[in-house]
């Protein structure tokens, strides 16, 4: 059985949005907006409220008990991952990379 990233750091990015970082490297800003609905959630709209959040249970959460499950937060990290960071030359990292000449060794 695979386990499930869980959230290790969080940092607020301005309006609804939190920076997580999870504990396999994966790391991105998420906008919660979109689960600011209902009545759990009623007190997060309150700017100064949504930025009490803390990290508990390996999710993001708030004093009131709300908090969104990590698997959800970890599936729209990775769906909005950054690209990686172009090198001087507008290649990614990888294109320099020596090729592997094509004979392998067997065993």
């Amino acid at each position: 059985m695979t386990e499930m990233p869980v959230v290790i750091d969080a940092q607020y990015d301005g309006d609804y949005r939190i920076r997580v970082t999870f504990d396999d490297g994966c790391r991105n800003t998420i906008d919660f907006r979109k689960w600011l609905i209902g009545p759990v959630f009623e007190p997060l709209r309150d700017a100064k409220y949504f930025q009490r959040f803390f990290v508990s249970g390996g999710t993001v959460a708030w004093p009131n008990g709300a908090d969104i499950a990590p698997e959800t937060l970890y599936d729209v990290a990775g769906r909005t991952r950054a690209r990686r960071p172009q090198s001087s030359s507008g290649r990614s990292p990888q294109a320099h990379r020596p090729k592997r000449s094509g004979s392998r060794l067997r065993s």
